[in-house]
């Protein structure tokens, strides 16, 4: 592959460039992301209207529903000049990454008109209703059940619990993956449906993270009632509805957020080692740097053969994957570095510090939670060694038995 721009891409560069520099908001967003949710929720939805008004906006979604219709490669370069001001609102990764990209590949025209563009502007946030107590890395091993309304209107009542939603305390509507049927083997047996998150009988708790944030939350489903025009794919396919959310979901959360090898490289700069001279000095911590510059820049590589792929059509790949298992560990790694250096400061200071420390310590807490977030670092493992290096696949013993003789723990 040539990483090089065309001179096409370069020239959208400066264009996308040009605009950033005269529009990007001067506010700390990591800063303000910590402290105060609903003035963060208001700047992200301004920020992404801003976008949207100048075509800067979900650059690849198709032009008839408000996108630019531009190659998803466009996407990446303007993703790229858009980090460099640290501009990342947590708001929309759930719904512009996985759930909208999904709506628009299964779902019709009429839906597509309503959903696109206001989520594309920021005035709708979605969220994804996957992952169960009992089924969390196995997600089509759910348990919440859709089942027909015996009133004759073809509406389905849906009864369950969903866990770790992102932002479901925020959002306004949600993909859901239910069980419809559970008398086929339990990945025969799922329907994806679309729903309002302010329906009668749902309700949303927070969970405390260890981070501080309630970021994730757990979903009640009591007697919900959707109907079937929401339902997403043909009845019992939602599996093959959850795997486009699932390789977009990986995409996006691939690059991972926040601190990285630049900051700490120049955090070691300031700060003093062992024998008082700067910890940068630090043969030990040099060599620690080196190996997260490669990691980062595999990432973005890989990250890029993925983007050149969608330019071609195709869809997301199990090599995206890849991205998300290395960038997770490896914000992790970087962060408990960063916090060591820092010795006791790293351990009190928290946004008293000032903000880069402060994302340091964020990190540290939210690394593990990445690390099981969009797939566990097993699943993909097994993920990467049977559809990227061909290996064998595990041995699945329930591939062929109805989900409701499934043994369950009592």
């Amino acid at each position: 592959m040539d990483f090089n721009d065309s001179p096409e891409e370069a020239e959208f560069r400066a264009r996308a460039r040009a605009w950033l520099a005269a529009n990007a908001p001067e506010v700390n967003w990591a800063q303000l992301d910590q402290s105060d949710e609903p003035a963060m929720k208001a700047a992200g939805q301004a920020w992404q209207a801003r976008k949207a008004d100048a075509g800067f906006a979900c650059i690849s979604w198709p032009r008839e529903w408000g996108g630019g219709g531009e190659s998803p490669v466009m996407q990446a370069i303007f993703d790229e000049e858009e980090g460099a001001y640290g501009i990342a609102f947590r708001f929309f990764g759930i719904g512009l990454g996985m759930c909208l990209p999904t709506l628009m590949a299964v779902g019709d025209a009429q839906t597509c008109k309503r959903f696109v563009g206001p989520a594309l502007r920021g005035d709708e946030i979605w969220c994804q209703l996957f992952s169960e107590p009992g089924a969390g890395s196995d997600v089509a091993a759910s348990r919440t059940r859709a089942v027909r309304a015996n009133d004759g209107s073809g509406d389905w009542i849906v009864n369950g619990q969903k866990v770790w939603t992102s932002g479901a305390h925020y959002s306004d509507y949600g993909l859901l993956l239910a069980r419809t049927d559970p008398d086929v083997p339990k990945h025969k047996g799922l329907t994806m449906f679309w729903l309002d998150m302010r329906s009668p009988g749902i309700e949303v708790r927070p969970i405390h993270q260890a981070s501080g944030d309630s970021e994730f939350n757990e979903v009640f489903f009591a007697d919900v009632r959707i109907r079937d025009c929401q339902r997403l794919g043909e009845i019992g396919e939602g599996w093959k509805v959850a795997l486009i959310t699932l390789m977009n979901e990986r995409l996006a959360v691939g690059m991972g957020s926040g601190p990285g090898w630049r900051e700490l490289l120049a955090l070691a700069r300031e700060l003093p080692g062992a024998d008082g001279r700067p910890a940068v000095e630090d043969q030990a911590l040099r060599e620690k740097l080196a190996d997260w510059y490669v990691g980062a820049e595999g990432i973005r590589l890989t990250r890029l053969r993925v983007m050149t792929a969608l330019s071609r059509g195709q869809a997301p790949g199990p090599e995206a994957s890849i991205g998300k298992i290395v960038s997770a560990r490896q914000m992790q790694d970087v962060a408990t570095e960063a916090l060591d250096r820092l010795d006791q400061f790293g351990i009190v200071a928290g946004e008293a510090g000032g903000a880069d420390i402060a994302a340091f310590d964020y990190n540290f807490f939210f690394g593990g939670a990445l690390r099981i977030a969009g797939g566990s670092d097993e699943i993909l493992k097994n993920i990467i060694a049977e559809r990227v290096l061909g290996l064998p696949a595990d041995i699945r013993v329930d591939r062929d038995v109805a989900f409701k003789d499934i043994p369950r723990g009592r």
